[in-house]
């Protein structure tokens, strides 16, 4: 299951992320959204996790908690709509 995490502080990395998730079960990917042009980090991350159970798990404990200097929001990612940037290209 694909997880959206939201408000990720820019210090965060994708290891802190990783460990955090990985108390609740295996966790697939990390992946912290950056800016092409500056490399510095959106402020958003996606979280694959094996099974659902135990995604649905990390999400409800995670939702609210402090990680860095933010609170973070989790949430099942939705997906992409239109299956392109949208920017014209």
């Amino acid at each position: 299951m694909k997880l959206f995490v939201g408000a990720v502080s820019r210090g965060v990395t994708e290891k802190e992320l990783w460990n955090a998730f990985e108390v609740f079960g295996p966790v697939e990917s990390v992946t912290i959204a950056t800016d092409r042009a500056t490399g510095q980090s959106k402020g958003f991350a996606f979280v694959e996790m094996t099974n659902e159970a135990e995604a649905e798990a990390a999400m409800n404990a995670l939702n609210g908690k402090m990680l860095g200097d933010k609170t973070l929001h989790v949430a099942k990612a939705r997906p992409r709509e239109g299956g392109g940037r949208g920017r014209g290209r």
